[in-house]
């Protein structure tokens, strides 16, 4: 969430960011209103105690001359001071409790070079990679290759776990294992560290990374606990130190993420999303950064080239899209997208997602970093290396034989004992 300093000194920018995002200020003015409001009350409570302080020195000199009618008089006149405080005391909580939760809900400031626009068609080209494969042949899609070459079982899944589970078998399991350390490996000769995180976050760090209101549909809820499992390594990463201030030296953290993600998935999707492209359960890698203020937005542009470098590593064809105001989030500040070209459906679909959330999930996770002149929040970013299920899809669309089998990339074949062709599985 944003910092209150910017509701109380800067809340035009606040308003000017509303107005980009096409959004009314009503949240923005009533969380000014119960600041205010909160203001006051913490206010006069100090002025009931400062009077209760003063009559209590007043009855002890009372006392101290003699004087007990007087003291009684001072007694009198303050003996419903306590309540009054009291009442004041719970006032100030549900006002800040009332702003706070408000607060939450208004989205991060968006950086200047974020394009104006709707929704997705908004969205502005950043940049092209590698070439679009000529084929002598109608490509097929992910679901008719992994279909004829029995590389996912989808109906036995569906039998014991439910619709967009899947079993995923013989070489193309092969490759996704591949794929997760070939990811993993490039990430950590860049000096970033290898963390596996927990699955499974409660409510209070869920509430400190994301916007509940839109994700919370997306996760499963595991009851009676209390727990959500994650939708991405980046969640419980981001909130790895969460009520933590962090030593400066530390800065910034670099870790890569591997796990498995769970997201419910709700809703109806397109025929070019059934198969593995949009499913339950998946593996990610994922690139985080925890940060100064003033590198974050060097290291986003460093998140996108390591996404860049990795995917033209796998010698596929993509394009990176600067993401408009109208398809914006709530939490990032500057988001691009990468998106792959899959030839079987004839268009680009998104393989990764590359954020800079800057101080918005640290205010919310009281996330700082030690400095000369006291704490400050840290900055904190986010990038999909490789989801593997949707890495896959393009991987085994984009290098298809004429005969349905596929090309493993160069960079993996070394990890498949450099086997250079995905086989059938024979059952």
């Amino acid at each position: 969430m944003l910092d209150i300093k910017m509701f109380r000194d800067h809340a035009d920018i606040v308003r000017a960011d509303h107005d980009k995002r096409g959004i009314a200020h009503d949240n923005i003015d009533e969380v000014i209103r119960l600041d205010d409001a909160w203001k006051k009350a913490r206010y006069d409570a100090d002025q009931l105690r400062r009077s209760r302080n003063q009559a209590a020195r007043g009855i002890a000199e009372a006392k101290k001359s003699g004087n007990d009618e007087e003291a009684d008089k001072i007694l009198a006149q303050v003996a419903t001071l306590g309540a009054q405080i009291d009442e004041l005391g719970v006032e100030s909580d549900n006002l800040i409790k009332t702003r706070d939760t408000l607060r939450m809900k208004i989205p991060n400031i968006l950086h200047a070079s974020v394009p104006i626009g709707d929704d997705e068609g908004g969205n502005t080209e950043h940049s092209k990679h590698g070439e679009k494969q000529k084929f002598s042949f109608s490509p097929k899609t992910h679901n008719e290759l992994v279909e004829q070459n029995n590389w996912v079982d989808l109906p036995r899944a569906a039998k014991i776990a439910g619709s967009r589970f899947y079993f995923l078998k013989g070489d193309l399991a092969r490759m996704e294992l591949a794929l997760q350390q070939y990811a993993i490996d490039f990430l950590t000769s860049r000096d970033y560290t290898l963390v596996q995180p927990p699955v499974m976050m409660n409510r209070k760090a869920y509430e400190g990374v994301t916007d509940l209101d839109d994700f919370e549909t997306v996760m499963y809820n595991v009851q009676p606990e209390g727990f959500y499992t994650i939708a991405t390594s980046e969640h419980p990463l981001t909130a790895m130190f969460m009520d933590e201030v962090i030593e400066p030296s530390m800065l910034p953290l670099r870790m890569v993420g591997v796990s498995p993600c769970f997201r419910r998935e709700v809703g109806a999707h397109g025929q070019s999303d059934k198969g593995i492209w949009r499913v339950h359960q998946f593996t990610k890698i994922e690139q985080i950064i925890i940060s100064k203020p003033e590198d974050s937005w060097g290291l986003h542009e460093e998140l996108l080239t390591n996404c860049v470098e990795l995917w033209n590593s796998l010698d596929l064809h993509y394009e990176i899209v600067n993401i408009c105001t109208g398809d914006m989030g709530t939490v990032a500040a500057k988001k691009y997208d990468l998106e792959a070209w899959l030839p079987g459906v004839e268009s680009y679909k998104e393989v990764v997602s590359c954020s800079n959330c800057t101080d918005y999930q640290a205010n919310r996770l009281r996330m700082r970093y030690r400095t000369a002149d006291g704490n400050e929040a840290v900055h904190t970013l986010n990038s999909t290396a490789v989801a593997t299920s949707r890495a896959l899809v393009a991987i085994i669309e984009q290098n298809q034989m004429e005969d349905g089998l596929v090309q493993i990339p160069s960079v993996l074949q070394p990890y498949m004992h450099n086997q250079t062709v995905l086989q059938s599985c024979n059952w």
